[in-house]
């Protein structure tokens, strides 16, 4: 579970490949040489992350300013996500 607080950063564009397929994003990381399979919103948390690491309120406010998010437990979500993507080495904790 994120840290109160915790700041997470996704790794720079020229260290991952992405490919739509449909609904779902083909994602090559780079330095650890995986491709990873992502459905939403992992793939729109990247993009949200590569605006610059934040914490996890953060990146629910920049996520509502892009989506329709008023459900009361997004906030969840969103710490549920991060946890997978620094699960996978996707995100990382500053």
């Amino acid at each position: 579970m994120p840290t109160a607080g915790a700041r997470y950063r996704a790794d720079a564009d020229d260290c991952v490949r992405s490919v739509m397929l449909g609904d779902l994003h083909l994602l090559f990381h780079r330095p650890s040489g995986i491709t990873h399979i992502l459905a939403p919103p992992a793939p729109q948390i990247l993009d949200a992350l590569n605006l610059g690491a934040c914490d996890a309120a953060e990146l629910l406010r920049r996520l509502r300013a892009a989506f329709d998010l008023d459900e009361p437990e997004a906030g969840q979500l969103i710490e549920a996500r991060l946890d997978e993507l620094e699960a996978a080495g996707l995100v990382s904790r500053l």
